[in-house]
């Protein structure tokens, strides 16, 4: 998928990174380190909500890699696809 599908899929919110992060386990380093941006600039976006859209997309596509999806239903959130059985990895 292009980032700016992956932007498509649901509004990243400082909140449902959080949630992301809190699923996979991952600390901001972690995070920054997987989406390939600074570690500042995480942090920066968890505390401000401040981000470019570039950014964002590629702090969906690190989630999107390890099978968590950001969600927007009735609020903002983060959550694990489980895999079918029999799908492949």
């Amino acid at each position: 998928m292009r980032f700016v599908e992956l932007l498509d899929l649901a509004n990243l919110t400082p909140e449902a990174n959080r949630a992301a992060r809190a699923i996979l386990k991952w600390s901001v380093r972690d995070l920054a380190d997987a989406a390939g941006v600074a570690f500042t600039t995480v942090h920066r976006f968890e505390s401000t909500g401040v981000a470019t859209d570039t950014t964002k997309a590629k702090l969906v596509a690190a989630y999107a890699a390890e099978d968590v999806e950001i969600t927007n239903g009735d609020g903002t959130g983060a959550r694990l696809l489980l895999k079918k059985p029999g799908a492949p990895e």
